[in-house]
């Protein structure tokens, strides 16, 4: 006996054969949203039919600061099965933050990438592809991974990060890198911007304390707050990293000699700074960094603050599809 029923609700459409030994077929609920200034963003109308096969698809093109994020919680409001960030990691955090903005238990919308930015590198770390459309197939095979993001909170403000929170030299280097760097200098852009800050690194008396233990007291040149491995278009800031371990890497790199800050930097090209003896790694849930000078973050690549600033975990707070 054969029986077909068919509903359609904001979009959606699900479509239910039942027969004896048949599987459900459902049509998911697809929302894309793509910022058209990503980095090769110009390679995203050949995409449009590619990634129209996927399901019932509805496409928001974003025009400034804030509308990925406003689009993304509309997203999860409406239930919509799959979101796809389809563009950098700005455009990702604007979605995670608006997946997350009402905190609403059982978050059931499960989030895609299609990297399109210049650094792309939380794809990197979820193994992701960067070519576009292979990046499409992964997220038709549906493999998810539960993975963490962690909190951001200073005096007069608050966000969610789901990569990297940089701050010091990184800190530095990304507020001199303009739209214009960007656009001129593409993948090399994150070298031409630390190129232009060495002559003036500034030294921070900083106080740290982790899981909310006594304070420490180190002066520090970087400190990288990590949920996945890389920044800055490819390079590995933690790279023991993990993003579902419910845990944070926090990587501190302190006032040294030029010549031993110079072994740093030849370790962090071979992917292995971490062992070096003016480096500390620290796996944790929570840090609190303060200091003097006040100390630039940048979370996911937009510069924040320089005020004191918590990072707290928050374990398998989405669903991500792998590759």
């Amino acid at each position: 006996m054969l029986a077909i029923v068919e509903a359609h609700t904001r979009r959606v459409k699900i479509s239910i054969v039942l027969s004896i030994g048949q599987a459900t077929d459902i049509v998911q609920m697809i929302r894309v949203i793509t910022n058209p200034q990503a980095g090769s963003a110009d390679v995203w109308e050949p995409l449009r039919e590619r990634i129209s096969t996927l399901g019932d698809v509805q496409v928001i093109e974003t025009r400034e600061s804030g509308d990925a994020l406003n689009a993304a919680a509309g997203a999860v409001h409406d239930g919509v099965d799959l979101l796809i960030a389809a563009g950098g990691d700005g455009t990702i955090n604007e979605v995670v933050n608006g997946m997350l903005r009402d905190e609403q238990p059982g978050l059931r919308t499960t989030l895609g990438i299609v990297p399109l930015g210049t650094g792309n590198d939380l794809a990197r770390t979820l193994k992701i592809p960067l070519e576009p459309a292979e990046a499409i197939d992964v997220i038709r095979a549906r493999r998810v991974l539960k993975i963490d993001v962690f909190r951001a909170k200073w005096d007069d403000g608050e966000r969610f990060a789901v990569n990297v929170a940089a701050g010091g030299f990184t800190g530095q280097m990304n507020e001199s890198i303009t739209d214009e760097i960007k656009a001129r200098w593409g993948p090399l852009a994150y070298l031409r911007g630390a190129i232009s800050v060495i002559p003036d690194l500034t030294k921070y008396k900083t106080c740290i304390r982790y899981d909310g233990k006594a304070r420490q007291s180190v002066h520090a040149l970087n400190i990288i707050v990590a949920n996945a491995r890389t920044a800055g278009g490819g390079t590995v800031v933690a790279p023991s990293a993990d993003p579902s371990d419910g845990l944070l890497d926090v990587v501190i790199v302190r006032t040294s000699t030029t010549l031993e800050l110079a072994g740093v930097a030849a370790r962090l090209l071979a992917g292995d700074y971490t062992n070096s003896d003016v480096v500390t790694h620290r796996r944790v849930q929570r840090v609190h960094v303060e200091s003097t000078p006040g100390m630039w973050f940048n979370i996911d690549g937009e510069l924040i603050t320089n005020r004191p600033i918590a990072f707290t975990v928050v374990p398998g707070a989405i669903d991500v599809i792998v590759g």
